[in-house]
């Protein structure tokens, strides 16, 4: 493989994500903000690796007896296609040598903060993507992209009717496992992921969104044909309380899942998003100082993570 496209560091690490073979765990934490990553040092028990380069913070440590590594994405889809595609190939690079025969696989959680686009998600509350729809279109640009969710994808067409200079929008569902074991008592949905935070998620400063009343229209998109058996129980693994959930709707908007999960889909990694809400667009409201209920999601998250 040319250098110029397994592109590594000096010391043979992945070139933006500086982790390889020996420092990446199969358990894989990621959030936007690289100060966040700082949690993580407080939650594990020990710490092994470190590493910042730009926006990316990598920490790998061990929580339980259970290995992770809480790494910072910046954000964007720009950013996800090099993150995901870096811890990828990080699987498969050790002192700086290519091991195409390596059968490791990612179970990949993000942990982010993101708008509600229903009145009846307030600020504070955790949503976990069971599906995500991306806006923008990045995994249109790889060859292996099919999606898995076609009818899902010509229903939400027909719904958003997006002018034709947009992207192709494209859906992708979040791993059962750990949407089941991490975010049992979560809200649901369909996350949607914006190209940029101001016009692409429908906000006016001094330009104008192009596509009018885009949050309305995402709020009232509802996939009904989807139904599926969850647990309800606090321990998920006792199959006692059950519940059929019938319809998804577009629960909120942010940045990064579609990227995730479609990276994902085609790699063969597991991946999940849950976020905490901190705007609430119908109601206009914004949770400025969340830093104590993130601390205990990530918390949540990090316990439950351990126990898969």
């Amino acid at each position: 493989m040319k250098a110029s496209e397994l592109v590594l560091a000096p010391n043979g690490s992945l070139y933006h994500i500086h982790l390889d073979s020996s420092t990446l765990a199969d358990k894989v934490l990621l959030v936007g903000d690289p100060g966040r990553v700082n949690m993580f040092k407080d939650i594990f028990d020990s710490v092994e690796f470190e590493s910042q380069n730009r926006e990316l913070h990598a920490l790998t440590g061990t929580y339980h007896g259970t290995r992770m590594t809480a790494l910072s994405t910046g954000m964007g889809c720009d950013n996800i296609d090099i993150v995901m595609t870096e811890l990828d190939a990080a699987l498969r690079v050790k002192n700086g040598k290519w091991n195409a025969r390596s059968n490791r696989h990612l179970q990949i959680i993000r942990i982010g903060t993101s708008g509600s686009l229903q009145a009846d998600i307030d600020c504070g509350s955790r949503v976990a993507a069971e599906c995500a729809v991306g806006l923008d279109g990045l995994m249109n640009y790889y060859k292996e992209w099919v999606t898995p969710l076609p009818e899902m994808e010509q229903a939400f067409a027909a719904h958003m009717h997006l002018p034709a200079g947009t992207a192709r929008p494209y859906y992708v569902q979040s791993n059962a496992t750990l949407l089941e074991l991490v975010a049992y008592d979560m809200h649901h949905g369909i996350t949607a992921t914006a190209p940029g935070f101001y016009g692409p998620q429908g906000r006016t400063i001094r330009l104008h969104p192009a596509i009018k009343g885009l949050n309305e229209k995402l709020a009232s998109f509802e996939w009904t044909d989807y139904t599926r058996t969850f647990r309800t129980e606090c321990n998920p693994r006792e199959v006692r309380n059950l519940k059929e959930i019938t319809g998804l709707r577009v629960t909120n908007l942010e940045m990064e899942t579609s990227a995730i999960y479609g990276f994902s889909h085609l790699l063969g990694h597991e991946a999940l998003t849950v976020c905490l809400i901190i705007a609430n667009r119908p109601k206009g409201t914004f949770l400025n100082d969340y830093h104590a209920p993130m601390r205990q999601l990530v918390g949540t998250v990090v316990e439950r993570m351990a126990t898969i």
